[in-house]
């Protein structure tokens, strides 16, 4: 089953405003991380980041972005979130994920004329937005490797890729469990050739043949559905599982989340600056 993870009625013009940085602190926001910081590992030169289980995080893909949000991760999205920000956030001690989606079109990018017609298949329950035929990875590389490269050249230290999971949707295309594992690994394979870290974005069914590709993973609502033990191959390895409901207040998931040490915070579905961080 696919998750919500956004309302795309709301993408095409709020995303805009994520130009300009807010320091307003988000309303309601209960969990800070204590002043924000994480006493990140020494990288070597040409060594990726990788996010321990537990760490916390900001996920943030509409509205001016809030930069004062006391988080060590910072979840945006990467065609509207700038180069400065990106910097300024580095330098207060954040680490930055570049939000895409590599399984779906989606019509308000400025690459969304660089897609062919016949790659898009039906849509996805968004507005705007269509799932893709991922077993045409020799046209969709190229595109990709695009978006992956604007995510470096911006600094960012990892990706969230989206859509990952089109073979259990009704995508319009006969895709099979091994073609969506192809398309995955090759995503990774991107990130990873840029120094990227890479997160697998819900697709439960695949973790364990993905989970020693992908370097986090980034669930919705595996609480409201009883799936969140299925994630914990990835805390397992070491890697940080990024997790977020939309309708089940914190007291419901958050002693549980604790417990699988997930990365854990209640969100509103567009995805705004305000949160509910498990203390």
């Amino acid at each position: 089953m696919r998750r919500p993870r956004r309302l795309g009625l709301l993408l095409a013009v709020p995303l805009l405003l994520l130009a300009a940085a807010c320091t307003a602190t988000p309303q309601d926001d209960e969990g800070d991380d204590g002043d924000g910081t994480y006493p990140w590992p020494e990288q070597a030169p040409g060594e990726r980041w990788q996010p321990p289980p537990g760490v916390g995080w900001q996920w943030q893909l509409t509205g001016r972005l809030d930069t004062s949000v006391k988080a060590p991760v910072y979840d945006v999205d990467g065609f509207t979130t700038t180069k400065e920000q990106v910097a300024a956030l580095k330098k207060a001690g954040r680490k930055t994920i570049c939000y895409l989606s590599t399984g779906a079109w989606e019509d308000f990018r400025p690459d969304a004329d660089a897609f062919p017609k016949d790659l898009l298949g039906k849509g996805n329950g968004w507005t705007g937005e269509r799932w893709v035929d991922i077993r045409r990875v020799a046209e969709l590389e190229p595109l990709m490797a695009k978006r992956f490269d604007m995510c470096r050249d911006k600094g960012f230290d990892a990706v969230e890729p989206d859509n990952m999971d089109a073979y259990r949707n009704t995508s319009g295309f006969p895709l099979t469990a091994d073609d969506q594992l192809r398309y995955n690994r090759l995503i990774a394979k991107l990130a990873h050739d840029r120094g990227l870290a890479v997160g697998l974005k819900n697709d439960l069914d695949q973790i364990p043949e993905l989970v020693g590709d992908f370097d986090f993973a980034v669930n919705e609502q595996c609480a409201q559905y009883d799936e969140c033990e299925r994630l914990t191959p990835f805390i397992a390895a070491g890697k940080a599982v990024f997790h977020a409901e939309y309708e089940l207040p914190t007291g419901r998931f958050c002693a549980r989340s604790r417990e699988l040490k997930l990365s854990s915070l209640e969100k509103k579905y567009e995805l705004g600056a305000w949160r509910r961080a498990c203390r």
